[in-house]
């Protein structure tokens, strides 16, 4: 069974997310935000979906100003999908959707819940080897177990991902600040930041 779902980690994946956000940057005008790279494709070593997950950081308040700003970069809202405090976006722009990387886009508050358990999940496994190895592997072979069914794949890995998170939390990261930090990905030159 060859596995289609994941692959093993692609070193041009942070900069495909520098990619993506040197096309983002200028439409985000005055706006104070900051851009983590988020998700597996994040995680040095870690086997992942190769898709670019991109959370766009903000202050509360700042959102309908935000969202008019993606929407004329070509990006439409789809709404939080679930998650409070994360507002979904999709590409529909088709000349930039060939240009630009596979990318799921999201927008959060600085104070997010889910913006503080996917920094936390991605600095843990940055830092702990053998955690990122055991997802790795169990993600690997979820795809073969369910025939790169992506929900059974979902479904399969979210009891370790919560033990991850979990782990995780416990060393209570600060969460990030818009305008403050600079490009979360590994080593990327220069600032991107709404200052």
């Amino acid at each position: 069974m060859t596995v289609t779902l994941v692959q093993p980690y692609d070193p041009a994946w942070p900069s495909h997310f520098q990619q993506i956000v040197v096309f983002l940057k200028p439409g985000m005008g005055e706006v104070r935000h900051s851009f983590e790279h988020v998700g597996s494709t994040a995680i040095p070593g870690m086997t992942a979906k190769p898709i670019i997950d991109i959370n766009i950081v903000i202050t509360p308040g700042t959102f309908p100003e935000v969202k008019g700003r993606l929407e004329v970069l070509g990006y439409i809202h789809q709404g939080d999908l679930g998650i409070p405090k994360r507002e979904a976006f999709d590409l529909v722009d088709v000349e930039a959707i060939v240009r630009l990387p596979k990318h799921y886009l999201y927008v959060c508050d600085d104070d997010s819940y889910e913006l503080r358990n996917q920094l936390a999940f991605r600095d843990f496994l940055r830092q702990h080897r053998e955690w990122r190895e055991k997802l790795s592997r169990l993600k690997r072979e979820l795809c073969v177990k369910h025939k790169n069914d992506r929900q059974a794949y979902i479904d399969g890995k979210s009891d370790m991902v919560r033990e991850i998170t979990k782990l995780a939390m416990e060393d209570n990261r600060p969460l990030a600040r818009p305008g403050v930090g600079t490009v979360n990905a590994i080593e990327i030159p220069g600032i991107y930041n709404g200052e």
